[in-house]
């Protein structure tokens, strides 16, 4: 599979996590990395990151990295434990795979400041159709 198809295809494709300023800047066989640059409209009320952000962030590297392996694979179940807000900066989700299966996976996601504090982890499973990605990268997929 063509990692740089896949990081190309999440960039321009999901308006969501385009909308909030989100990118895919690394994808590999099990892995992602996501990024973004916190705005004022990421805060809550507290004026810190909102917990929103941070499940998108880390849901975004999920779905790469739960598609790198060419099949068609969708979230099932997901998590967050948050430990630490943040107000500023950049944030970084990277997404590892730790089970893989033919038809479930799961994932860990870390999710950090610029300066590396952990800000959150985020567990993962998707359920991996019987669809290739390559469908889906060409508008095939139903």
């Amino acid at each position: 599979m063509d990692m740089k198809a896949i990081q190309t295809f999440f960039n321009r494709e999901d308006a969501f996590a385009n909308h909030n300023g989100m990118t895919i800047t690394e994808v590999r066989e099990g892995y992602a990395r996501s990024e973004m640059e916190l705005q004022p409209y990421h805060l809550n009320g507290a004026r810190t990151v909102h917990g929103g952000v941070l499940f998108t962030l880390a849901d975004f590297a999920f779905a790469a990295a739960s598609n790198s392996r060419g099949q068609l694979a969708l979230s099932i179940n997901s998590s967050i434990s948050i430990f630490k807000g943040a107000k500023q900066g950049k944030l970084i989700a990277e997404a590892r795979e730790v089970s893989n299966a033919p038809k479930l996976a799961s994932f860990e996601v870390s999710i950090r400041n610029q300066a590396g504090d952990l800000l959150a982890t985020f567990q993962g499973m998707v359920y991996r159709k019987s669809v290739s990605l390559q469908s889906l990268l060409s508008g095939q997929a139903g």
